[in-house]
């Protein structure tokens, strides 16, 4: 073979490091809404950007013979559950939020619209939930297909026998989460979800949930960098001082076991004290207000049928993050 038979060298070719070659220079985070879909969250109270939501079907017929069985408190009115769910959607767009849906091709699990469950988001992407109910194992995977179709990044899906929800995780600020451990995160979940939060620099605080309650997020909202709503001789004491630590003011609304108190914890903060809450309690609408607290309204009376509200429905995707 002579040297014009020979094949060139790849030595010093783009693909080999040559002088043509590109690095990637860009962190992750800062390829979010780039090379990613835009999204990620640091904190409960600042501007919210992007939701999550399922428009309920005919899935929520299989209350009707059995609530109990489907975890669900009463049978629910598919067509007036379905009103009401299109005036949150409306809701959410007025106040220029974006919304997008799971949009499941099959039939699926009766409480696939409580999508705030399904994952929880971090500043750098999502971490898929595993349910701890069998009534809800496999809503995950339509969530899951959502976010790669938006683009998003799933950072981690449960392993083992971690069950893990993402109503329990709440943050504390840029560099601290908190996770409620009971009925629907267990330990094994936790444990993961440390490491992985340590991989971003963010120290994750394990509590104990009280026995009864479904999850973190009916305990503690928070609604600015400074103000914290949180249930009376239920919120774990060691919340209570971890948020004052944070520099948190901690009211304690005069709540009740009883439906209104209920359904006047399981809001959504839009931004700084402006929340979205379900209609027709005027006393907790009130109480809120008269701690400076804007309230948008929305009318849940059938959706609430399901053994959830407003909170429960809203996955959140994006909000406003520190130092944007």
């Amino acid at each position: 073979m002579t040297t014009a038979d020979k094949p060139p060298s790849t030595f010093g070719s783009a693909a080999y490091g040559g002088e043509n070659w590109s690095q990637r220079e860009a962190t992750h985070h800062q390829e979010l809404g780039e090379i990613w879909g835009a999204c990620g969250i640091d904190s409960e109270w600042r501007e919210l950007k992007a939701v999550l939501l399922h428009c309920p079907g005919e899935e929520l017929n299989a209350a009707w013979d059995d609530p109990e069985a489907v975890q669900m408190l009463a049978p629910v009115n598919v067509e007036l559950a379905r009103e009401e769910h299109k005036a949150l959607v409306e809701t959410y767009r007025s106040q220029g939020i974006a919304v997008h849906f799971v949009e499941p091709d099959t039939a699926c699990q009766p409480n696939l619209m409580f999508c705030a469950d399904l994952f929880a988001m971090t500043p750098q992407g999502a971490i898929l939930a595993r349910p701890a109910s069998t009534v809800r194992a496999a809503e995950e995977r339509w969530v899951a297909r959502k976010l790669a179709e938006l683009g998003i990044p799933i950072l981690k899906t449960l392993t083992g026998s971690g069950t893990f929800e993402g109503a329990d995780l709440m943050w504390i600020d840029e560099t601290t989460a908190m996770v409620g451990c009971g009925l629907r995160t267990n330990e094994a979940a936790i444990g993961q979800l440390t490491t992985l939060l340590a991989e971003m620099g963010i120290d994750l605080i394990a509590v104990d949930s009280p026995f009864g309650i479904m999850h973190f997020m009916s305990l503690l909202r928070i609604v600015d960098r400074d103000l914290a709503i949180c249930w009376p001789r239920r919120t774990p004491h060691r919340t209570v001082r971890i948020l004052q630590e944070h520099g948190y003011r901690v009211e304690f609304p005069p709540f009740a076991d009883d439906p209104e108190s209920y359904r006047g914890i399981n809001f959504v903060t839009l931004g700084p004290r402006r929340i979205l809450m379900v209609a027709g309690l005027p006393k907790v609408q009130a109480y809120f207000e008269d701690k400076g607290i804007e309230c948008l309204t929305t009318a849940t009376d059938e959706l609430t049928k399901a053994a959830g509200n407003v909170g429960c429905l809203t996955g959140i995707l994006e909000r406003d993050q520190a130092g944007q």
